[in-house]
């Protein structure tokens, strides 16, 4: 992904491609691709392997969708080699480069950079973790200078920090 970006980029700083990249083959990102390659369904083809209900609820698990994407496209460059998957890789990513270049989602860098011109800065805070640890929620606090500018909610931590970094941001812009 990373010489796919530059051959398309070669103006785009090493920050900047490193950015985009991180974020378009995010763990998210893969999940998205791995919904799109319909590898949710063919877990469940393959339930034959698990007990129960197991095999539907993994094959929704996003955590798992990306991470049996991981593993599949590691099994095929093994096995084919870099120059063989590369134009199928990038082609199941182009979605998400294409939204990483048009809509980046770091909004804690984004926080930091804006507060770090003010002279501020911002320190991120568990407020609650509800569920069973394979389902964990978990609601985040972004302080700034000891002051609560933001609350997020999500399915991790760093889910949950991000949508607190973007309230924040929000409250920063209106105000």
């Amino acid at each position: 992904m990373a010489a796919a970006l530059y051959e398309r980029h070669p103006d785009f700083s090493e920050g900047r491609l490193t950015k985009v990249r991180a974020q378009a083959v995010s763990r998210a990102s893969c999940a998205i691709v791995a919904s799109e390659l319909e590898l949710g369904r063919r877990l469940r083809e393959r339930g034959e392997l698990l007990e129960g209900d197991d095999a539907s609820s993994l094959s929704h698990n996003r955590r798992i969708l990306g991470a049996v994407l991981e593993a599949a496209l590691g099994a095929l460059y093994l096995e084919h080699g870099f120059d063989a998957i590369r134009p199928a890789v990038v082609g199941a990513f182009d979605g998400r480069i294409e939204e990483a270049l048009t809509s980046p989602l770091d909004h804690k860098t984004a926080l930091q950079e804006a507060l770090g011109k003010l002279g501020r800065r911002a320190v991120y805070t568990v407020l609650d973790v509800d569920g069973p640890p394979h389902e964990r929620y978990f609601v985040c606090a972004v302080l700034i200078d000891g002051e609560q500018a933001g609350t997020g909610r999500g399915r991790s931590k760093k889910e949950a920090e991000q949508e607190a970094a973007l309230e924040a941001l929000t409250a920063l812009a209106d105000g």
